[in-house]
């Protein structure tokens, strides 16, 4: 039988911070207040494009596998935050990296899109289509947040990770999945204002307001994200106890904690990087994977799980035995340009140009909310 290891990982962070005292410059807000209900202190604030991140990390990720982007078979770009919709995202990075005639593809399941994006380039390898794969999870959420509406501005980041999958006989990689949605709930978490619908009312995209109902996303969230956990371990007839790490998507420190307990995981062998990213949406379970390598978390012929939940409600959960190797093969010299501008400076900037959007009243952006309901 063939498997799809992950031979290669790699990330990019911007380095711009946003920190939980900046926000409360410009909404109604604390530190205290923010990590009390989200155990979030901090997120980065993307200076570049999407392509940009999602370019440095998929370097990183070819560097670390020893592979060089002309021997790419496909490319997997999961985002909701996409550069282009047409040519899809993952054309112009696959020409980025120089690799020529691989197959791309976006994929958008809003949070859960790095996940579904695993599953689908594990298939394809599974079936002898491709040999290896690239699959990247990135968001640039900023330039589409409301950042008047400190329920859902104090909650997200971006950043960037990507993951080399290469065809193996030995029993690693994707072992199991569950993949769900709970479409009746989709209105619970929305972003108005991006997409068509929009664009054909009068609405300029990237003006957007936030739907999210918190407490009904937690229940939601916490019961897809369970559920697939029991049903992907069941699959390969095990138990929790089997589980070395817990990687789970990083959307609030309440969701995770609940997540655990129910999957009958230790807190000692959970990973949360949250503090320091806040939800960073497809990139966040790709960031956590990263970092719990660079920190050691993950030892050889490690088994690990990652649920995840976002927009739609998807969920889903993937069972992972990690190979023998957790170093990379090589570095890459890959980097994103300086900086010059603050994080708060690069949002207001945002909030700025928005203001001034052809077709928009500053006064309420929303005023022909009617005709587009």
């Amino acid at each position: 039988m063939t498997y799809a290891a992950i031979t290669g990982w790699g990330k990019c962070l911007p380095p711009a911070i946003l920190t939980n005292q900046d926000l409360s410059a410009i909404l109604d807000t604390s530190d205290e207040w923010i990590v009390s209900r989200t155990g979030i202190r901090e997120r980065r604030i993307s200076h570049v494009s999407l392509t940009d991140l999602a370019e440095v990390a998929a370097r990183r990720a070819l560097a670390a596998a020893g592979m060089e982007g002309g021997a790419l078979d496909l490319v997997v770009f999961g985002t909701c935050s996409h550069d282009d919709q047409v040519p899809n995202t993952a054309s112009g990075l696959q020409a980025r990296l120089g690799a020529v005639g691989a197959a791309a593809y976006d994929i958008n399941t809003a949070c859960t899109s790095f996940l579904y994006g695993l599953s689908t380039a594990t298939a394809l390898i599974r079936t002898g289509v491709v040999r290896n794969a690239l699959v990247v999870g990135a968001e640039v959420i900023s330039p589409f947040m409301d950042w008047s509406n400190r329920d859902v501005a104090v909650l997200f980041g971006d950043g960037a990770a990507a993951v080399v999958l290469q065809a193996s006989e030995r029993e690693e990689g994707l072992l199991a999945e569950k993949l769900g949605c709970y479409g009746d709930a989709r209105e619970i978490l929305r972003v108005d204002g991006m997409g068509c619908t929009y664009a054909n009312r009068g609405v300029p995209y990237g003006i957007t307001r936030w739907q999210f109902e918190g407490q009904e996303i937690f229940r939601r969230a916490v019961a897809g994200m369970s559920s697939a956990c029991e049903e992907a371990l069941a699959r390969c007839g095990l138990t929790a106890a089997a589980i070395d790490l817990l990687v789970p998507h990083q959307a609030n420190l309440r969701i995770i904690d609940a997540v655990a307990r129910r999957a009958h995981v230790p807190a000692e062998r959970v990973y949360v990087n949250i503090e320091r990213y806040g939800n960073m949406s497809a990139a966040t379970v790709a960031v956590a994977l990263c970092e719990a390598l660079e920190e050691g978390r993950v030892r050889p012929g490690a088994l690990l799980l990652l649920p995840g939940f976002g927009g739609g409600l998807t969920w889903c959960a993937h069972l992972v035995r990690w190979g023998e190797r957790v170093q990379p093969l090589g570095v890459s010299d890959a980097a994103l340009p300086p900086c010059e501008r603050t994080a708060l400076q690069l949002i207001r900037d945002c909030r700025d140009r928005k203001g001034t959007a052809p077709g928009r009243d500053p006064r309420d952006p929303w005023e022909r909310r009617s005709a587009i309901v």
